[in-house]
């Protein structure tokens, strides 16, 4: 019986301990976080998508203000929400300028096809 009681009483006191413990700083999410952003910013992506790396930037700031409070969870999830919206930004830049790089790609070939058509025709420019 005591050596039972013995047994939960350390078992509590471990368990306290382990809720006692403070949480770790999200240094892996906020390094993450700033990688993205640094990598998009290089990119120099800003003229297609300025709205999504100041969201970014924002929340990196947030989970920063969330790191200071000692407010963990919160600082993880504004770093997550930081890196994706530097993912985001740097996808939307690439996908604006593929479509911008189709569009040159097309008046391009129109121009050539109109130019066959007039060589064909016997029209000289």
């Amino acid at each position: 019986m005591l050596a039972q009681r013995a047994m939960l009483l350390a078992s509590m006191i471990v368990l306290l301990a382990g809720c006692a413990a403070a949480p770790q700083p999200p240094s892996a999410e906020l390094e993450a976080a700033e990688r993205a952003i640094s990598v998009t910013e290089r990119a120099q992506v800003t003229r297609y998508t300025s709205v999504e790396l100041d969201t970014a930037r924002q929340e990196l700031a947030g989970a920063r203000q969330a790191l200071l409070a000692e407010n963990m969870p919160q600082a993880a999830r504004l770093a997550l929400q930081a890196q994706l919206s530097a993912e985001l930004a740097m996808a939307k830049a690439e996908l604006l300028k593929a479509r911008e790089v189709n569009q040159d790609m097309q008046q391009s070939i129109e121009a050539v096809r109109q130019e066959a058509q007039r060589n064909q025709s016997g029209v000289k420019p």
